[in-house]
């Protein structure tokens, strides 16, 4: 298997690291080749903070996706949260030297590294300029502007920055364990790829990806990425709040949180109880699923009052900017019970639990389909998207954009080019062939009127 038809996603998490490799089949749809994941020793709410024991961890996911999925990874997509990201709204515009040529990528990607040359605070990198809107000329509102004749190019950007130094530790810890980082995207971006809808992202939505650091939130509105944030909390802190509340080992406290915890401590019967063994001869101990309960819904009432927080700020609440496909949860930390119900009483949205199983052909053990996997496959997404467009065979030659043009109908000509492929040269080329074309069917008219007057004479 040549190394472009597949593809690696490679989530560095707080509790696990996971590689998966893929590659799209005829349907479109991603086939799963193999999976590897290893318990994280070296990251912190996002953030590396032992370098040795991350590599380790990553190399230990690598290999198992190696082993399982049979071909050799060299490349992949990683993922990055954590407490240090940010983002920000600019507008910027380029004066395009020949406005009578019309607006292609390159004219975006040069606008795009013009933004990228914003002065940040010391210490801070941009991670992602992401266009929203564009203006060309005077017109506003424009979602695609290539193909489009104008003079001045302008867009709003959101604009998501890191710690230099954070996003300088994932890159050495990827080199390190003998891997190339083909892009670096935010972790909830890549989860939204693989869990929210087109429609959804059209209504107005809202992704919450609960992972086991960081709690990472998107929100799409009219097809156009809105907000982005992170918030430093995740299913971790509510292992550590129940095992000192109940005052057991951390093992026993993940344990009971992800077999008996529950978001709502009135769904939890007073009678129920569940018995954790006690250490080296101590006995056992009797907790409450009701007292459980009530020690988890403290902390997800918080996560989710800080949610809310960042809904109000993005303007959820207003009638213009309404979420009308409220709230999508995922990550792990979406596994918690009554956490949806919760979700909604609290923000007021309505809310789902988002799996990536939709675009996944071949998960037949079903193990994928956990909502703790939705980062892991929307960075495999993210790389097939970036090999589709690197390897796409539909991508046409020069030569063969020139030969597209019709020699009969000029009108059929300017409906089926296709803007994005054609350089300087070729539209010289085409204009050349346009005046051959205009010159033969003058000639055809003249031949037509001779032939009129003879047939008279």
């Amino acid at each position: 298997m040549k190394n472009h038809e597949y593809s690696v996603g490679l989530d560095i998490g707080t509790t696990k690291i996971v590689a998966i490799v893929g590659r799209r089949n005829a349907h479109g749809k991603i086939e799963i080749l193999g999976v590897g994941k290893a318990k994280s020793l070296g990251v912190h709410k996002g953030i590396v903070n032992n370098i040795s024991q991350t590599i380790q961890s990553i190399k230990t996911a690598v290999a198992e996706a190696q082993a399982s999925s049979g071909v050799a990874i060299h490349k992949v997509t990683v993922g990055i949260a954590g407490k240090h990201i940010r983002s920000l709204q600019h507008s910027d515009y380029i004066m395009r030297d020949n406005p009578d040529q019309y607006i292609t990528e390159d004219d975006i990607e040069k606008l795009k590294e013009q933004v990228k040359k914003l002065v940040m605070l010391p210490g801070e990198e941009i991670i992602h300029v992401l266009p929203q809107e564009y203006k060309v000329d005077s017109e506003g509102e424009i979602q695609e502007p290539i193909g489009m004749h104008g003079k001045r190019l302008e867009a709003n950007f959101h604009v998501v920055v890191g710690q230099m130094g954070s996003i300088r530790n994932i890159a050495r810890c990827v080199r390190e364990a003998g891997l190339e980082m083909e892009s670096l995207t935010l972790e909830p971006l890549a989860s939204s790829e693989s869990v929210l809808t087109k429609e959804e992202k059209e209504a107005g939505v809202a992704i919450v990806d609960i992972g086991g650091g960081t709690t990472d939130i998107a929100i799409f509105k009219d097809n156009i990425i809105r907000h982005t944030c992170v918030i430093p909390y995740g299913g971790g802190i509510i292992t550590d709040d129940i095992k000192e509340g109940c005052s057991i080992i951390e093992k026993h406290a993940e344990q009971l949180k992800v077999k008996f915890g529950s978001a709502m401590p009135e769904m939890e019967k007073d009678s129920t109880f569940v018995t954790i063994p006690g250490l080296h001869g101590r006995p056992d101990k009797e907790i409450s699923l009701k007292t459980l309960a009530h020690v988890v819904n403290a902390r997800v009432e918080e996560i989710l009052e800080m949610v809310n927080t960042e809904l109000k700020a993005y303007g959820a609440f207003e009638q213009k900017k309404k979420l009308i496909a409220g709230i999508v949860l995922t990550g792990g930390g979406s596994n918690l019970k009554n956490l949806r119900q919760l979700a909604n009483y609290t923000t007021g949205f309505d809310s789902r639990i988002g799996f990536s199983n939709e675009y996944v052909a071949n998960d037949k053990n079903q193990f994928l389909k956990g909502p703790e996997y939705a980062t892991s496959i929307g960075l495999l997404m993210e790389s097939l998207k970036i090999r589709d467009k690197k390897y796409s065979p539909e991508q046409p030659k020069p030569e063969e954009v020139v030969n597209e043009v019709p020699a009969k109908d000029e009108t059929s000509a300017q409906i089926t080019e296709t803007p994005e492929f054609r350089t300087e040269e070729q539209v010289i080329a085409e204009s050349g062939e346009k005046r051959r074309n205009k010159l033969t069917i003058g000639q055809k008219i003249m031949e037509s009127v001779k032939k009129f007057f003879e047939e008279v004479e």
